[in-house]
């Protein structure tokens, strides 16, 4: 079984839920930019939770389905047609032997994802087959897809599978946005609205003066043209650090913000670098980095500070709701 690339769009990558384990040898987890897509996708068609899928950037692909397939379509919400026919978003979908799927420009947001019966199945490497464009391994050779490229797909009962999502009637799309996208808060500055990202203290809070810590969670900053898998860089307020931004490098995490030698927050995505040198005044909870994985340079985003006991209340919500969708085909 396998889908064949017509058109890869600007950056389309196989994607799972990381490379784990392996930072003490240099190696970054990679893995989907927006894990709630990516997770509430292979949830909708019964996929195991970490099956391989594709994340398009900004514009979908164009693909071949080489056999009956059950897809879902996933995060950022673009035109997509199967066969010249409309189908929608966060829906179990059916494509037959033959059939192409076409995939647009987002609407809004940034990454879109397909998830197909049976997920992607390129080779894993170190346990994953997570796409790391900077070091070339999994996904497909390493390297972001292209025209004519075959992506081999699990097993799955493709008849008794969909039979099971129509007599449940579930291949209706979700309508509810507190299932189809990662809530968050918002912060209101008169008719401006954008993300509120919840973030814990630390680990280098204290190199940052009271002045700097209040700037950091009372300005706005926008997302500017250098971001990408790897992390967003913001500028907005300059933070106030006590004795500069350099230290010895330690660990860096998914969410890790640093603040650079111009004073301003850097916060690292699911390709970020093992170590860094910069103080980190904070970290992104996990429960909210989907929503940075989909903003658009130029958009606008604040902080403010939680506790790690609310990082896990807010994690947990996520999971449980993710988890009602999952059990719908049990």
């Amino acid at each position: 079984m396998s889908l064949k690339v017509l058109d890869p769009g600007p950056l389309t990558t196989v994607q799972d839920a990381g490379r784990t384990g392996y930072a003490a040898k240099g190696y970054r987890v990679c893995g989907a930019a927006d894990s709630y897509a990516y997770r509430l996708g292979n949830m909708l068609i019964g996929n195991a939770p970490g099956a391989a899928v594709l994340e398009c950037t900004l514009r979908g692909a164009a693909l071949q389905f080489e056999t009956d397939t059950v897809f879902a379509l996933t995060g950022a919400v673009s035109p997509a047609a199967l066969d010249g026919v409309p189908v929608p978003y966060y829906a179990p979908l059916f494509a037959k032997a033959g059939s192409t799927l076409q995939m647009g420009m987002a609407s809004t947001g940034l990454r879109s994802y397909l998830a197909v019966g049976g997920g992607i199945t390129t080779l894993p490497v170190l346990g994953s087959r997570a796409t790391d464009l900077k070091c070339c391994i999994g996904g497909l050779d390493g390297r972001k897809l292209a025209k004519g490229d075959t992506l081999p797909t699990g097993l799955c009962d493709t008849t008794a599978l969909w039979q099971k999502i129509i007599t449940r009637h579930l291949d209706r799309p979700l309508q509810d946005t507190c299932i189809t996208t990662a809530l968050h808060p918002v912060r209101t500055l008169g008719t401006q609205t954008f993300p509120l990202l919840r973030t814990v203290p630390g680990p280098q809070d204290a190199a940052f003066t009271s002045a700097g810590l209040h700037i950091f969670t009372h300005g706005v900053y926008q997302l500017t043209p250098n971001c990408d898998r790897m992390a967003c860089k913001l500028a907005g307020p300059a933070i106030e650090m006590k004795h500069g931004a350099d230290i010895l490098s330690d660990g860096i995490a998914a969410g890790s913000v640093q603040i650079s030698a111009d004073s301003q927050p850097i916060v690292m995505l699911t390709d970020h670098q093992t170590t860094g040198g910069y103080a980190k005044i904070a970290t992104v909870i996990s429960a909210d980095l989907p929503v940075l994985a989909q903003l658009r340079p130029g958009q606008a985003v604040a902080f403010t500070f939680v506790s790690p006991a609310q990082a896990v209340r807010a994690a947990r919500r996520q999971a449980a709701i993710l988890q009602q969708i999952a059990a719908r085909l049990l």
